[in-house]
This record gives structure tokens, C-alpha cells and sequence, in this order.
């Protein structure tokens, strides 16, 4: 029986290896075609703008805006029973791209639409560390 108490982990593939290496040595990474100059996520073995094969890792500066975003307050997976309630968000890279990922070490009644943040690392084995936000600033509203 599987232990409940675990975190569910990614597993990579061919066309996201790079990604979670990156993030176990806490940098952000995204994919820029070489062809193009357009960069994507998430990781595929072409480029969404031209088709071009020629893609390379860059490391994001790791800053970017909240798009949307919502707070849990039921755990989706017995794991995260601690951590509840947690804002799951979809960010807006500066460089163009959008993330799905955490917001953490910040007041949930803080989160905003629109609000700053910037990348932290949570190593949650050996094997594997998640890129996560938190806000910039916290306002006082």
C-alpha cells in the first residue's frame, strides 16, 4: 500500500529533465528557441512559435505577477494536510511565460491579482526541489 503520508513527486521526461535539474540547484529555468528567440513553457521538444527542434534551457530572473490564483482549504493529497490552506497560482513570468505553482511565506489574505512575486525553492527529497512565489511586497489592505 502506497504511504499517503508522501509527497507526490514529478516525474521527468525527456523534454522536462532539464527543468527539474535546474530546480534542484534552485534555478529557474524556461526554454528559449534558438530559432525564433520565443520562449516557452511548459518544457516540449519544439517550439509552440515555429516548430524549430533547437530549444535551450535559460535561467529566468525568477520575478513575475500573479495571473489568477485560488486557496485551498481541503488538501488535495493527505501530504499537504499541513499545509492547508495554500494558494495554488499561475504566474506570469516576466519573461513571457506561465507557471502553475505555490504561493508560500506569505499571508493567503495578502495574495492579490496582479501582485509581484518571486521564485523560492522548496526541496521536498533528494531528488526533487519546487519552484515556488511569494509575494514581493505585502501591502496593507
Amino acid at each position: 500500500m502506497a504511504d499517503t503520508t508522501l509527497r507526490p513527486e514529478p516525474r521527468p521526461t525527456a523534454e522536462t529533465a532539464g527543468y527539474w535539474e535546474a530546480a534542484r540547484e534552485e534555478h529557474l529555468v524556461v526554454q528559449r528557441c534558438e530559432n525564433c528567440g520565443r520562449h516557452q513553457f511548459y518544457p516540449r521538444a519544439f517550439c509552440t512559435a515555429c516548430l524549430s527542434e533547437k530549444l535551450e534551457w535559460v535561467e529566468s530572473a525568477g520575478e513575475g505577477s500573479i495571473y489568477t490564483f485560488t486557496v485551498c482549504r481541503i488538501p488535495a493529497n493527505p501530504s499537504m494536510a499541513d499545509k492547508v490552506p495554500y494558494a495554488v497560482a499561475v504566474i506570469d513570468l516576466d519573461e513571457g511565460v506561465r507557471l502553475l505553482t505555490n504561493i508560500v511565506d506569505c499571508p493567503i489574505d495578502r495574495i492579490r491579482v496582479g501582485a509581484r512575486v518571486e521564485v523560492r525553492f522548496e526541496r521536498i527529497s533528494a531528488e526533487t526541489t519546487l519552484p515556488q512565489f511569494t509575494l514581493t511586497e505585502v501591502d496593507d489592505r
